[in-house]
């Protein structure tokens, strides 16, 4: 049974490394094929990722990245299209809520090829953000839908998904993070980024924001420049940049203070070595918002809604909107010791992947 794994956005590398493993234990039954779309087609934001997280090279490079939404969409669904064709799988999985998850489940079913969404039933309830879009299209036709947290099995029940094909499995994102932390925990890194700034730095806060609602708007982006400079005068904050996000601060003359490192995108490993001991993370990320909650790190998610509620409901995730104000005395809190505890949900244990690829094989003939 050949069954297609897309992949092209660097989230969804993360997620497919523990697939791909449990799926090597069944070798003799399903034989997986890597499709890169190349959404991310830049080393720094998808390639190194393969490196360090013991995936091989992709069997397919669609090479679609660049382009508007439309764009970007439509060139992977052309590409995409072909290469069913040719090879014609039995089960395309999709992961997550990007345009190539999209992208390729559309053409999956047009072709009568079975869809399975890892990451199904997760909602904002926001239709301007794109990935709410890919994620209700998407759940529309897929066939198997795996489910990462109670508030998805009960989206997908209300939009009349049968009940046989919904499966709360746990969550891949947690299964790679705990494996990549216990290989950092065994052998140490001697070397980047990371490790030369937690050397200097005895504690520190940890950045990301990419999402175009925050760093397209020239006043928003200002606004929360100035609301982590603020914080950084009480903690210092390293700030991995995508390339929207500097070249947007660029484009606007938009600075930190001096106690915000801004830096470029940093390896997998680098990063995680650098977020699991920050004593917070600051972010508008979702699966950050997850891997803080699996390892147990306070996160204030500068957004106004979450996909993820668990992460609220149970994890370290503090949903604190976009307002500096209010993102200040959330870091506050935190620094004085009142940040959320909170615990790792049910089944988010490390297995699974082993548990999808079962249900995978179950449902094969």
């Amino acid at each position: 049974m050949i069954i297609h794994i897309v992949a092209g956005a660097r989230p969804n590398f993360m997620k497919i490394a523990p697939l791909l493993r449990a799926a090597a234990k069944h070798s003799d039954r399903i034989t997986c094929r890597i499709v890169h779309t190349g959404q991310h087609y830049d080393r720094a934001m998808s390639g190194v990722f393969l490196d360090e997280l013991g995936i091989p090279d992709p069997d397919h490079h669609l090479g679609c990245g660049g382009g508007s939404h439309a764009e970007q969409t439509a060139k992977i669904m052309l590409a995409y299209e072909k290469l069913c064709l040719e090879e014609k799988p039995s089960i395309v999985v999709v992961v997550g809520d990007v345009n190539s998850t999209l992208a390729c489940a559309i053409v999956a079913k047009k072709l009568h090829v079975r869809v399975a969404h890892i990451e199904a039933g997760l909602r904002s309830g926001d239709r301007e953000m794109p990935e709410e879009i890919n994620r209700l299209v998407t759940d529309a036709i897929s066939d198997f839908f795996f489910v990462t947290e109670p508030s998805g099995v009960e989206h997908l029940r209300k939009e009349g998904k049968p009940e046989e094909a919904i499966h709360y499995v746990g969550h891949v994102m947690v299964d790679n993070v705990m494996f990549q932390r216990d290989k950092l925990l065994a052998e140490p890194l001697k070397e980047g980024q990371s490790v030369d700034y937690k050397k200097s730095h005895g504690e520190y806060g940890v950045v990301t924001l990419h999402r175009p609602s925050n760093v397209d708007d020239p006043a928003m982006l200002r606004g929360l420049a100035g609301a982590l400079s603020a914080i950084s005068e009480r903690l210092p904050l390293i700030f991995p940049a995508h390339p929207r996000t500097q070249k947007n601060m660029s484009a606007h003359g938009i600075a930190f203070g001096s106690a915000v490192l801004v830096v470029d995108p940093l390896g997998y490993m680098d990063f995680l070595n650098l977020w699991m001991d920050a004593r917070m993370v600051l972010t508008d990320s979702g699966g950050l918002q997850e891997e803080t909650t699996a390892l147990g790190v306070p996160c204030l998610t500068m957004r106004e809604n979450t996909e993820r509620p668990i992460t609220v409901e149970e994890g370290t995730n503090v949903l604190v909107g976009t307002s500096p104000e209010a993102i200040i005395a959330a870091a506050t809190k935190v620094l004085a010791g009142e940040g959320r505890k909170g615990r790792c949900p049910d089944l988010w244990d490390g297995k699974a992947a082993e548990r999808i690829v079962e249900i995978i094989l179950r449902g094969a003939g």
